[in-house]
């Protein structure tokens, strides 16, 4: 089988950031290159973190099902939950049918949806909303609220995701990450790091009560646009959630491979 470029490219990304991510965290994290497996855990809090990713492009059934065990194995070794990412395009089809008993059988639950990203899309115009101004991430101020909106949007505790994120050298020194800010209190965010000459959006999140006005594509369309100024680099990826693709979509990038993700079954 032939798999295409962009999900091939779409799991190098996710190899190649997170890594940088897990090493910002804890420079002995586990960045392990296994066959077939990508180890890319921090052992945080933040469960986004701790992430084992299946790479070997064409996978069988019999082959899928092997290396769904290895990745539950690594899990359970870990103190704290994490997930596995599977990306679909990476399977042939006899794979993809036998996905859902094979993971039941490696003691492995289905936990939400995404889908990778891509387009080359730089330079973007300088961004302008009528109601934002926008912040670069430099101080412990605003790494504090970078996270905040980061819990508030994805409901997840306030105290794991600053165990993820404050203290980060990553997302203040090296990521063109940004705040937008309305009437100077912070209501998005959205960051582009820059990875094997692509810009690779993360985190990004709105307010709850200020979604649906253009916030987070105005903010992540700030972060690309001062990313290519300082890299140069012409292409985007990133790992969309179904909420957040149409956001993407109007700045232009398109899907390419369909991501399941997996946490331990109870």
């Amino acid at each position: 089988m032939t798999v295409p470029a962009e999900s091939v490219e779409s799991v190098e990304q996710l190899a190649s950031v997170w890594r940088r991510v897990v090493l910002d965290r804890d420079a002995s994290g586990d960045v392990r290159d296994l066959p077939g497996l990508a180890v890319r855990w921090a052992d945080s809090q933040f469960p986004f973190w701790n992430c084992v990713a299946l790479t070997g492009p064409g996978t069988g059934a019999a082959l899928l099902e092997r290396r769904l065990g290895q990745a539950a194995e690594v899990m359970r070794a870990k103190e704290r939950p994490g997930f596995l990412w599977l990306f679909e395009d990476m399977f042939d089809e006899a794979a993809r049918a036998a996905l859902e008993p094979a993971a039941e059988g490696a003691g492995l639950r289905y936990a939400f949806s995404g889908a990778g990203m891509a387009g080359d899309v730089l330079p973007l115009p300088e961004p302008i909303h009528d109601d934002l101004t926008f912040a670069r991430v430099r101080t412990k101020e605003h790494l504090r609220a970078y996270a905040d909106l980061n819990a508030r949007a994805y409901g997840l505790p306030a105290e794991s995701v600053h165990e993820g994120l404050l203290g980060s050298v990553l997302w203040t020194d090296t990521a063109h990450s940004y705040l937008a800010l309305r009437e100077g209190v912070p209501v998005a965010c959205a960051a582009a790091v820059e990875a094997e000459g692509r810009l690779f959006v993360a985190l990004v999140a709105t307010d709850p009560q200020w979604q649906r006005r253009g916030y987070g594509e105005a903010v992540t369309r700030r972060a690309l646009h001062e990313g290519f100024r300082a890299t140069g680099s012409t292409r985007a990826v990133l790992h969309a959630t179904a909420a957040g693709a149409p956001v993407y979509r109007r700045i232009g990038l398109t899907p390419n491979s369909p991501i399941r993700f997996y946490a331990l079954g109870d």
